[in-house]
C-alpha cells in the first residue's frame, strides 16, 4: 500500500479573470521507505506539489479535482487542524534555503526547543533530545551548536540542522525541496549520504524535489518529470534517464553538461516555459510550443498516457514518439587562446592578522597563474578553499599580503585611483546572484550601461549601447525599459553579463553564475559565454563548485584546498587523470552521469 498517493490532482487559480489550471491531473504513488524525485524547470510545479501536501497553497488557489491520500486518508477531506497536527510529526519538510528557514535572531537550541515542545517532549528532556538529534546528523559538538545562531554555522551545517529537525519526530514522509542547491560537491555528497542513512534508520519515504538531473538519477528510486504544471513522464530513475520517452525529458538531458565522455556543445531548449496566464490557451500539450517534433494536433488536445515499459509511462502523442531519434551533438569549438597573457598573477596571497589572542588566518597561500586572451580558466574547490578570496584580490576588493597582479603588462597591485581605473577597464565581475546585484529601481537600459555613467554619456548613446549589448547576449532590445522583477532568472543573469561587457573588458570573472539555475537556462548561459569568448576574444575566469560546468567550459583548471593551490593544468587532463588526492575526492563526490548518453535534442 502506498504511503502517499496523488490521484488526478488539479490545482486551479483565478488569474486575469479566468480559471487557470496550474497543476493538471498529477498522479503518482510513493511507498514507505521509497524516494520519488520531482524534476523540471522553474515554474514546472514541483514546489507547488509540496505546498499542496502541506495544505499551504496560496490564497485563491484551490484543488478543483483529485485526491491526496496519505496513509490511507484523504488530506483534502480532513479539517485544517488535523492536517496541521500531521506536519512536523508524520510529515516533515526540508526547505531549500537553510539560512532563510532558520530564525537569525534565535539560537539553534531555542528553535529546536520550540519544535520539541510542539511534539510534546517535556521541557527537561529537550536539550538532551536536541543534542542527540544533532549528533545523529554528524554535527560535532552538538551542545555547542545549540548555543549558536544560524549565521555562525556554514551552509552545510545549517542544512544538517534542518535535517535533524525534520527527522527528530521519526516522520513517515519527508518532503525535501532542493536540499542541496548551491552546496559544494563534497557537502552535497555528505548531505545526500546523510539523507539516505536517516531514511534507512527511520523507514521514511522521501519526496525529493530538484532541478539537478544527475542528483535525481543518483538518489531517487522513481522520478516524475513536470512541465508547466503537467506531468509528462514517470518511471524508475535508471530507466527514465537512460531511455527517456518524452521530448522534454530528452531535451533536459541534452542540456545537461557531463563529467565523462566527449565534450560536445549543449543543445539548449529554445525560448522559456510559458507563464501561468498562457496555460488557459493551451488545452493540449503545454510543451508543444518548444517541442521540435510536435504535431499540430499536440496543442489541441491533452496527450494520452501510454505505458512504454514496466512502471514507465509517458504522456505524449504516438506520432511524436515515432519522431524521436538521437542526433549527433556538435563538437566544441577549438579555443583561440594565444598571445601575450592578459593577466599575470605572481605569488598572490592573503593573510588576515590575528589579535586578542587569536592567531593570524591564512586565507590564501601564494598563487601564481597566467591567462591568455580568449582562454577560459576554472577555479574550483569547496567552500572556504580560497576561491572568493582570490576573486576579491583580483578585482581590488582586498589588499594582498604578498604578490602582484599584472593586467596587459601593467602592475596594478597597489591600491590607487589610476590602478583602480585600469582594473575596471580590463576586468569585470559577473556576480552569482543577479537578484541582489541588480538595482531593482533601475531599468535594464540603465543597468547594462552603468559603466557610461562616470563619463556622463547622453541617454541616447546609452540606449544605443544598451540595445547593442542586449543583442549580443541574446535578448531583445525591447526589454530595455523593463525592471529586474519583470525578467526571469535567466534573463536577469544575462543582464548581469551585459553590464560587465559594457566597458569592453579583457577578462570576465564569473562567480557561480549558473548556481541553482535550471539545466535549460544554464545551457543557454554556458553557450553564451563560449560565444562571447569566440566573438570578442574575452578571457573568462570561472569560479564554480559544479565540476560538470567547469569541464564543459574551461581550457585549464586551478584546484584550491584550504587556501592552497593543490593542482593546476589542462582541464581534459585533470578530469581524466587527476594528480591530487583532493581533486580525486572532488570528482568521486559528484553523482555519476546516467548511461547510456541521451545525445542531442530530438528532431
Amino acid at each position: 500500500m502506498s504511503l502517499l498517493s496523488l490521484r488526478d490532482v488539479t490545482v486551479t487559480a483565478r488569474l486575469g479573470g479566468i480559471d487557470v489550471e496550474l497543476l493538471r491531473r498529477v498522479s503518482f504513488e510513493l511507498a514507505a521507505g521509497g524516494v520519488l524525485g520531482l524534476v523540471g524547470e522553474s515554474g514546472a510545479g514541483k514546489s507547488m506539489v509540496g505546498r499542496l501536501i502541506a495544505g499551504l497553497l496560496p490564497d485563491g488557489f484551490r484543488v478543483s479535482a483529485g485526491r491526496v491520500m496519505f496513509d490511507g486518508a484523504d488530506l483534502l477531506g480532513q479539517p485544517a487542524a488535523a492536517v496541521r497536527r500531521l506536519l512536523g510529526r508524520r510529515i516533515a519538510f526540508i526547505p531549500q534555503e537553510p539560512s532563510a528557514a532558520l530564525d537569525p535572531v534565535r539560537t539553534i537550541g531555542w528553535q529546536f526547543g520550540q519544535h520539541l515542545a510542539r511534539l510534546g517532549v517535556a521541557r527537561g528532556m529537550r536539550p538532551a533530545r536536541a543534542a542527540a538529534a544533532l549528533a545523529e546528523v554528524g554535527l560535532r559538538d552538538p551542545a555547542g551548536v545549540l548555543g549558536r545562531y544560524a549565521h555562525q554555522l556554514s551552509g552545510g551545517e545549517c542544512q544538517r540542522v534542518l535535517i535533524a529537525l525534520a527527522f527528530c519526530s521519526a516522520p513517515a514522509l519527508v518532503v525535501a525541496d532542493e536540499p542541496t542547491t548551491a552546496l559544494d560537491v563534497t557537502t552535497q555528497a555528505t548531505i545526500v549520504a546523510l539523507l539516505r542513512r536517516m531514511q534507512a534508520a527511520h523507514g521514511t519515504a522521501v519526496l525529493f524535489i530538484t532541478h539537478d538531473l544527475r542528483l535525481a538519477h543518483d538518489v531517487c528510486d522513481d522520478v516524475m518529470v513536470l512541465y508547466a504544471g503537467d506531468p509528462v513522464e514517470r518511471g524508475p530513475a535508471d530507466r527514465l534517464f537512460t531511455a527517456p520517452a518524452h521530448p522534454y525529458t530528452r531535451a533536459l538531458l541534452a542540456a545537461n553538461p557531463r563529467l565523462t565522455g566527449p565534450r560536445t556543445m549543449l543543445r539548449a531548449l529554445p525560448d522559456t516555459m510559458p507563464g501561468p496566464l498562457a496555460f488557459a490557451a493551451a488545452p493540449g500539450c503545454r510543451f508543444a510550443s518548444r517541442c521540435e517534433i510536435a504535431d499540430p494536433a499536440c496543442a489541441a488536445s491533452p496527450p494520452v498516457w501510454r505505458l512504454v515499459a514496466e512502471g514507465h509511462d509517458v504522456g505524449c502523442a504516438p506520432a511524436c514518439q515515432a519522431g524521436l531519434r538521437r542526433v549527433a551533438a556538435a563538437a566544441m569549438p577549438a579555443p583561440a587562446n594565444a598571445g601575450v597573457p592578459v593577466l599575470r598573477v605572481a605569488g598572490l596571497g592573503k593573510v588576515y592578522p590575528g589579535g586578542w589572542g587569536r592567531p593570524a588566518t591564512v586565507a590564501l597561500e601564494p598563487v601564481s597563474l597566467e591567462v591568455a586572451p580568449g582562454e577560459i580558466v576554472g577555479i574550483v574547490g569547496e567552500s572556504g578553499s580560497g576561491k572568493s578570496t582570490l576573486a576579491r584580490l583580483l578585482v581590488g576588493l582586498e589588499t594582498p599580503s604578498s604578490g602582484t597582479v599584472t593586467l596587459d603588462g601593467t602592475d596594478v597591485t597597489a591600491a590607487n585611483r589610476a590602478n583602480d581605473a585600469r582594473r575596471r577597464a580590463a576586468l569585470q565581475m559577473v556576480f552569482q546572484n543577479p537578484q541582489s546585484a541588480l538595482n531593482p529601481r533601475h531599468t535594464v537600459n540603465q543597468l547594462v550601461t552603468q559603466a557610461m555613467e562616470v563619463a556622463r554619456a547622453p541617454m541616447a548613446a546609452r540606449h544605443a549601447r544598451a540595445a547593442e549589448l542586449l543583442r549580443a547576449i541574446g535578448l531583445s532590445p525591447e526589454l530595455g525599459g523593463r525592471y529586474p522583477f519583470q525578467l526571469s532568472g535567466g534573463q536577469r543573469q544575462r543582464v548581469n553579463i551585459a553590464r560587465a561587457l559594457c566597458a569592453t573588458p579583457r577578462i570576465l570573472l564569473a562567480d557561480e553564475i549558473v548556481s541553482g539555475l535550471d539545466v535549460s537556462v544554464q545551457a543557454q548561459l554556458l553557450n553564451l559565454l563560449l560565444r562571447l569568448r569566440d566573438e570578442m576574444g574575452v578571457a573568462i575566469l570561472v569560479i564554480s563548485h559544479d565540476l560538470s560546468v567547469v569541464r564543459y567550459l574551461c581550457d585549464r583548471v586551478l584546484v584550491l584546498h584550504r587556501g592552497r593551490m593543490v593542482e593546476s593544468g589542462a582541464a581534459a587532463e585533470m578530469f581524466a587523470r587527476p594528480r591530487s588526492d583532493y581533486t580525486r575526492a572532488l570528482l568521486a563526490a559528484c553523482p555519476p552521469d546516467p548511461l547510456p548518453v541521451a545525445e542531442g535534442m530530438p528532431t
